[in-house]
């Protein structure tokens, strides 16, 4: 039988209506409401979150639009396979609180899985008609693909970005379904993962998948400002910045700069094109004074405002320059020691994510309390927000590229990496407090250092760039670039070298744990490179290391340093809080104190000059295609010569001067010859010689240079002569030359030093080949000497009347040192090639092996005695420590320690007579 045309239309509505019917249908099926799991550890904030307040601020501080809405909160959350189809219309099983990674306990899933299906409605209102609407994701670990109205709108890799899909053309105009497919192998990937880890222990960290930032909903024009790309010029008196969009043809930008609700500077110009825009006198933002300007940026179509958002800046300069002859870091171009803590950026009940905005304030604020100018974020990447209170609060900001697993990274992963490299420098390039990025870590997966560094310095000239941090630990390899040399040291601390491109800073130390019952990840499991008793033990510790770094501060010259840490995290307590944030284990004054100390020190050394009186140092060539060159003597005649860590002695101690206050000017400079003492460099007719000091005026006005600004522009130094005005120290044809300045590119660069370490390390000489034995020189222990005892080191009383077998152990040959020939090493008489070294800072009798570590460990560099009296020596490898004796055993030690490394008898007992052999 025919149907009618109605009953027809009919049944086809019918069958249309059937997906959605039984899509109703299924939402009718069993669905669990989200509740907390009980985490390890609670925190003071953990109670505050529910369902209507999960993160429920702006999430974008830096570019900020009125209308927007939060999709945080309560979403059905379900597992998933490999090629699952997504589950449009479905009720999933549980729920998550979003944005918490689904290993939290205020996830409510607290588990980890590999593949995962979110899903929520929403609907939009009807105030944005007309607009783009776009959805924008804080961060999803790992891969996130999503779907709006059964839409695929898109897909993103990346753990530690934001990403954001225009889904105007998706929505329906009623109630809207996302879906949200999260793909996360943690560290199986090879992908940026920091450290997470399936099955997290020691210094690794439980995994934090799927979403974990803020999702939101933001309505804009079509023609819209997408970017906002800040760097400050404080020496122009300008903010840059470049605009970025999409839809913008034939529009301007104007952007107006403000102090409070007072105009400071206007410009206008064109999306993706530099505005210069300017800031007369500006106030200049860092720790103490975090000043910010406000900004607004309109996008106009002739007169016409077609989008709008408002932003701030802070105005500083970051750099490096030479404080006391050596490179530092110089904040608005003071050198200030940066003090800080590793900051991890964990939570026992959110993992990656803060339970609440301000507990992710709290962090920053307690580094501020306890009187830290610095924090490290340690191979994580926080959100928006926390660069925003970051740059509010007033703290700098070492930011960490998240790393690999510690596998050699496939090509694949190689390219994944660097792709998030850029995301991480594209998103924060305009946070005030970031100073530094530090590219890689410890040699976790780590490949082409030295491109990678060159890489992000191009991208931002404005920064210091860290190619490696911890270039002494763990098998990782300098690239040998970048603006800081930087190492590891537990407990420490210690410092590397200085040298003429790259200033020294610890990158991690310290460590000192301490449990607190009741505040434990897993109570009775946690530890600390170097546990104490309790909080008076550890705050006593702490201070006696914030004034090491004081003394390493003054030589050989660090200028930062890292403590591990800030917090615990998980089975980690080495914190100055407990994991949950509610005990401070230290006392805060005495802390606080023992920073600001060290920070008012660091100040002093801006008062010096650029160069070291009293010191020795190298003058090393500037001029491209010749920095292997440095200045020196040669029978009589100033040159310059390639000089290498195997050059001749001779070579080494002619290109080594000692630093004097002017000759004709004490605010001036001369230059006193190492192995000439008494002779300078002086010009004569020009030319640059090495002549004794004659007692004449002349003599001493062609003995004196003045330090000025490099005429390269670099953070190095020229030196003008003082009695020639306008002529300066130059290298030309290999000779050393007093001239006329020119303006080319080739005089400036020729007529630019840098301040190196000195070739010849030793500061006091010492007898080289012959047997010597070494008597302590501490009152009432005259009569002790320094021997080896079963492979240790140890001081004993020796006499005529003692035995053959102990005149031997106390009695060394001094060589040339096994791994730098202006040092020394000390060969066992009774066990030829058998040497003195230091492991563990424990001094040991071993045989040489070949290796370059040992012949580090067995070298140490002869200093004037720290006591005033013998000889004092110095770690070739960890300068600042000393050959020092102890309750009868010999360590290398810095003084600033606990027992052989303590204070008391320090200076006395690091200080050696040298003295007839015991057995020549």
């Amino acid at each position: 039988m025919l149907k009618s045309p109605q009953l027809m239309r009919v049944g086809n509505a019918v069958l249309r209506l059937l997906p959605l019917l039984c899509g109703l249908f299924s939402l009718q099926g069993a669905h669990a409401a989200w509740a907390p799991k009980t985490p390890p550890l609670a925190t003071p904030w953990t109670s505050q979150v529910s369902t209507t307040n999960a993160l429920p601020e702006y999430p974008r501080p830096q570019m900020v639009r009125a209308d927007w809405q939060n999709l945080n909160g309560e979403w059905q959350f379900g597992n998933a396979t490999a090629g699952q189809t997504p589950p449009f219309g479905q009720n999933l099983a549980e729920s998550v609180l979003v944005p918490f990674p689904i290993e939290s306990a205020l996830s409510g899933i607290k588990r980890y899985q590999e593949r995962m299906w979110y899903r929520r409605t929403f609907t939009v209102p009807a105030a944005w008609s007309g607009r783009r609407v776009n959805l924008h994701f804080g961060a999803v670990d790992w891969e996130a693909t999503v779907y709006v109205n059964r839409q695929l709108v898109g897909s993103h890799k990346g753990g530690f970005d934001s990403f954001s899909f225009d889904i105007t053309s998706n929505l329906n105009g009623g109630t809207n379904e996302i879906i949200v497919g999260v793909y996360d192998p943690t560290e199986v990937g090879g992908q940026p993962v920091g450290k997470q880890r399936n099955n997290p222990s020691g210094i690794f960290y439980t995994a934090a998948s799927g979403i974990w930032q803020t999702v939101w909903l933001e309505p804009t024009p079509s023609a819209r400002i997408t970017r906002l790309d800040m760097t400050p010029d404080v020496a122009g008196s300008a903010l840059r910045l470049t605009v970025r969009g999409t839809g913008i043809a034939g529009q301007t930008v104007e952007a107006i700069a403000f102090n409070g609700t007072t105009q400071v500077g206007s410009a206008t110009g064109s999306v993706d094109g530099e505005i210069r825009i300017p800031v007369p006198s500006p106030k200049l933002w860092s720790p103490e004074s975090p000043f910010l300007y406000d900004l607004r940026v309109s996008l106009k179509s002739g007169t016409t405002v077609v989008d709008q958002v408002t932003s701030y800046f802070g105005m500083r300069s970051v750099g490096l320059k030479l404080v006391g002859g050596v490179l530092r870091p110089v904040l608005n171009g003071q050198f200030v020691f940066q003090i800080g803590t590793l900051d991890q950026g964990y939570w026992p009940d959110g993992i990656y994510t803060a339970p609440t905005d301000e507990a992710l304030k709290f962090d920053i604020q307690k580094h501020k309390d306890l009187g830290y100018n610095l924090l490290r974020k340690h191979i994580k990447v926080e959100p928006q927000r926390w660069f925003y209170w970051a740059d509010k609060l007033g703290i700098l900001v070492w930011q960490d590229m998240p790393l690999m697993d510690l596998r050699t990274p496939s090509t694949a992963a190689r390219t994944q990496f660097e792709l998030e490299l850029r995301e991480l420098y594209d998103e924060h390039r305009s946070a005030t407090s970031v100073i530094a990025w530090v590219v890689q870590n410890e040699g976790w997966g780590q490949y082409d250092q030295a491109r990678l560094a060159a890489l992000v310095k191009g991208w931002d000239p404005s920064r210091l760039v860290d190619n490696m941090s911890g270039i002494n630990c763990c098998g990782s390899v300098d690239g040998g670039n970048g603006d800081l040399a930087d190492w590891h040291v537990y407990v420490g601390p210690a410092s590397p070298p200085p040298s003429a491109t790259r200033a020294a800073v610890l990158g991690e130390f310290g460590g000192l744990g301490l449990r607190v019952a009741g505040h434990e990840w897993s109570p009775g499991n946690g530890f600390g490179y170097e546990m104490v008793a309790d909080g008076a033990a550890l705050t006593t510790r702490y201070v006696g290391l914030m004034q090491g770094l004081q003394t390493l501060m003054a030589k050989p010259g660090l200028s930062a340093a890292v403590y591990t840490e800030i917090t615990d995290v998980e089975n980690e307590v080495n914190g100055m809080y407990t994991y949950d944030r509610a005990i401070l284990k230290v006392d805060l004054n005495q802390v606080r104190t023992a920073h600001l100390n060290l920070i008012a020190a660091s100040r002093q050394l801006n008062n010096l000059g650029p160069l070291p009186v009293g010191q020795y140092r190298a003058l090393q060539v500037t001029t491209p295609g010749y920095t292997n060159r440095y200045a020196r003597h040669f029978e009589s005649l100033g040159a310059t010569e390639v000089v290498t860590s195997s050059s001749s002695a001779t070579l080494k101690q002619d290109a080594t001067f000692k630093i004097v206050a002017g000759l004709a000017d004490a605010a001036c400079y001369s230059f006193e010859s190492r192995n000439f003492p008494g002779s300078y460099l002086r010009h004569s007719t020009n030319r640059i010689r090495r002549d004794a000091r004659d007692g004449t005026a002349l003599f001493d006005q062609d003995a004196t240079f003045c330090a000025r600004a490099a005429l390269d522009g670099s953070p190095n130094i020229s030196l003008e002569s003082k009695n020639l005005p306008g002529s300066y120290l130059r290298h030309r044809d290999s000779g050393l030359w007093v001239e006329a300045l020119a303006n080319t590119t080739g005089f400036r660069q020729d007529a630019t030093w840098a301040i190196a370490a000195p070739w010849w390390q030793s500061g006091a000489n010492v007898p080289v080949g012959s047997y010597q034995s070494f008597q302590v020189t501490s009152a009432g222990y005259t009569n002790r000497y320094l021997r080896h005892i079963d492979s240790v080191a140890n001081t004993e009383v020796v006499d005529s009347a003692s035995a053959a077998t102990l005149k031997q152990d106390a009695t060394f040959r001094l060589v040339t040192g096994l791994a730098e020939s202006s040092c020394y090493s000390f060969e066992s008489r009774n066990f030829p090639g058998q040497y003195l070294r230091h492991a563990s800072s424990r001094v040991r009798k071993d045989a040489r092996d070949g290796t370059v570590l040992f012949d580090q460990d067995a070298t140490f560099c002869a200093q004037p005695g720290l006591s005033g009296t013998g000889i004092s020596f110095e770690s070739f490898n960890y300068p600042g420590r000393y050959l020092r004796h102890y309750g009868a055993e010999v360590w290398t030690a810095s003084g600033f320690g606990t027992t052989w490394d303590s204070a008391p008898g320090f200076n006395a007992d690091s200080s050696w007579n040298i003295v007839s052999p015991w057995a020549p």
